[in-house]
């Protein structure tokens, strides 16, 4: 999941009111994206010909992607603190993330998955780069498959912040086309991998410079004095751009810069319904479905989900004012923990399901009906247990913070 930083309007309940739409098409895109990655182990016969027309899992995710550019920036700009965003950050992010990859380890301690090779050769790389949530744009396997999306959160959080600390925070629009222009005209000329391929000692050197100039970058931004703190900001969205720009590897130039493009354009939207921008901006957001839909000119199944994520954002901004589904909203109260959680479950049924398509159909529809029920009732546990103890401590210390 491509988790929002929206808060909550009660201890134990979904949103209501003007922001449950956010919460309704969070839960719409971490089932959709569920549903693309039960096909492989429960109807791998209809995945290719699902895919060919429409890709759920890419719809899915550019649905989050908009609603994190939606909603992320202004939690950091109405605090004006970038510690307590990234205090904000932390307690959202990762301990869930910890629980996701403290599963995905038992699983293969049960036999159930099987790790990558580089866990054996380059476990300090692993360990490093997912700690930093940056593992895909420094070209490490991801644990569990969905983890790669928040590689782009995260670069999405540091640009925002160094943005916001150079006082350029204002200027989304021009970023978000800046990102689709590279998406269209660039990406086929960059390359690939270009810093950490090449053995493992040099991925390892890669991973810890890139760490340690974001961490003190972070540091600088949130401790130093004013010149500090706009040389860290520098530092750390010239390190991010230059991942961005040669080192990425699965999903590629021209998708990593759409994501971002798309991500500043959500940005944009929210302040053009804020009246913080004029509605000429719209014009400009308006050209970034059709950079993508050109870069994805190969690619037909991703360019009906560019199409339907686009629309389906518009249909939610347009219903904004109407009460929601309180199912579809609690969805999206725990659709991080869905997003995160649904591989374990997926991966233990392609365990013990090896050769799916010689069991009958209904057999694998009702297997997929069983998984959802106990997806959700995880969910609802680790709603309870993981994200709401550590969203509440977090806003503890950015209360303490506030007063020190």
């Amino acid at each position: 999941m491509l988790p929002a930083s929206v808060a909550v309007a009660g201890p134990a309940s979904p949103r209501t009111g003007r922001l449950a739409w956010l919460d309704a098409l969070r839960g719409l895109a971490a089932m959709v994206v569920v549903f693309e990655h039960a096909l492989e182990p429960l109807w791998p016969e209809a995945r290719p010909l699902i895919k060919a027309v429409f890709d759920p899992g890419w719809y899915g995710v550019l649905v989050f992607f908009l609603v994190s550019g939606y909603i992320v920036p202004g939690s950091l700009e109405r605090r004006g603190s970038v510690r307590a965003f990234w205090i904000s950050r932390f307690f959202r992010l990762w301990p869930l993330f910890t629980v996701c990859v403290a599963g995905m380890l038992l699983l293969a301690a049960l036999g159930w998955d099987s790790l990558h090779i580089w866990w054996d050769t380059r476990p300090a790389a692993m360990i490093l780069a997912h700690a930093s949530m940056l593992q895909n744009l420094l070209y490490v396997p991801n644990v569990a498959n969905v983890l790669w999306t928040l590689s782009y959160e995260m670069a999405f959080y540091l640009l925002l912040t160094a943005m916001f600390t150079l006082g350029v925070h204002r200027r989304g629009t021009a970023t978000a086309l800046g990102f689709a222009a590279a998406a269209v005209l660039g990406a086929g000329l960059l390359p690939v991998t270009l810093l950490s391929a090449g053995g493992a000692a040099r991925m390892l050197t890669v991973v810890v410079a890139v760490t340690a100039v974001v961490a003190a970058g972070l540091a600088a931004m949130l401790y130093g004095g004013r010149r500090v703190r706009q040389a860290g900001a520098v530092a750390v969205a010239g390190t991010v751009l230059l991942l961005l720009a040669v080192n990425q590897g699965y999903p590629g130039p021209w998708q990593g810069l759409f994501i971002l493009a798309t991500m500043f354009a959500g940005t944009t939207l929210h302040r053009v319904e804020a009246g913080l921008l004029g509605r000429r901006h719209l014009v400009w957001v308006a050209l970034i479905p059709p950079a993508g839909l050109w870069a994805a000119r190969d690619e037909p199944g991703m360019q009906v989900a560019i199409v339907a994520a686009w629309l389906t954002f518009a249909a939610g901004t347009a219903l904004r004012h109407r009460a929601m589904p309180s199912w579809l909203t609690w969805l999206g109260l725990v659709s991080y923990s869905i997003y995160l959680l649904h591989p374990l479950l997926l991966e233990s049924v392609e365990f013990f399901l090896p050769r799916p398509s010689d069991v009958p159909l209904a057999v694998r529809l009702a297997l997929l009906v069983a998984v959802c029920a106990a997806l959700l009732g995880l969910c609802a546990l680790t709603w309870r247990w993981v994200e709401r103890p550590a969203q509440r401590l977090g806003r503890r210390l950015i209360r303490r913070t506030g007063r020190s």
